[in-house]
């Protein structure tokens, strides 16, 4: 993919650039919602002055190329859960165009999207919808029919490329990447007791957890 680094001024307008620092855990998956936009037009509208919007983002990609607006370090408003959520300040926001060959397209965004996790050690547990942090309809073009159908799909390619075509089974003595420290601080408080993170939780299993929580 042909990445192009475009950074927008910090002095841009409506605060789209706010400049906090930022350690990423998550990226974040969006769909432009404009078919007729490529990652070129998404980069200049950030710094148009009829947009009075405050919303930005990292990376947009089309069916050519991706566009890098906000360096990966920063905070990007993106994941619409507010100036403290997870989403906004802990998570990569890459934005994939609606527009121009859709195949081409979605095959730039599997492999950005696999290169940014192959950099960071991660795998696609680190993916996030901008559906779940505050429950838009977002990534759209994954959304069909009212099922997320393509989204596993998009999931399965990333996952896919990772591997290099291979597939990888998850450890399940070991608890995903991303519930990792709630894991070890449950552990830790005497919660749980440190097994089968993976396992479904029975309703008496839940009884006792809870009934520890509240007692501590």
């Amino acid at each position: 993919v042909n990445y192009i680094i475009d950074h927008i001024p910090r002095s841009t307008p409506c605060n789209r650039r706010p400049g906090l620092a930022m350690v990423p855990q998550h990226i974040t998956i969006h769909s432009t919602g404009n078919p007729k936009s490529t990652a070129r037009n998404e980069r200049a509208w950030l710094t148009n002055p009829a947009n009075k919007v405050t919303a930005s983002w990292h990376i947009c990609v089309d069916e050519k190329e991706a566009v890098e607006a906000i360096p990966l370090n920063e905070v990007a408003w993106h994941a619409g859960d507010g100036a403290n959520g997870t989403g906004n300040r802990k998570s990569i926001g890459i934005e994939i165009c609606e527009s121009g060959d859709r195949q081409r397209t979605l095959q730039n965004a599997v492999k950005l999207v696999a290169e940014l996790l192959k950099e960071r050690g991660w795998g696609v547990d680190r993916l996030r919808r901008h559906y779940d942090w505050n429950k838009k309809i977002c990534p759209r073009i994954f959304y069909d029919g009212g099922k997320w159908t393509t989204w596993e799909q998009f999931r399965q390619a990333v996952q896919k490329e990772l591997t290099g075509g291979g597939t990888v089974t998850p450890d399940k003595n070991q608890p995903s990447a991303w519930a990792k420290e709630a894991w070890e601080w449950a552990k830790k408080q005497g919660i749980l007791d440190g097994t089968k993170p993976k396992d479904p939780v029975t309703r008496e299993q839940l009884a006792v957890v809870l009934q520890k929580v509240l007692k501590k």
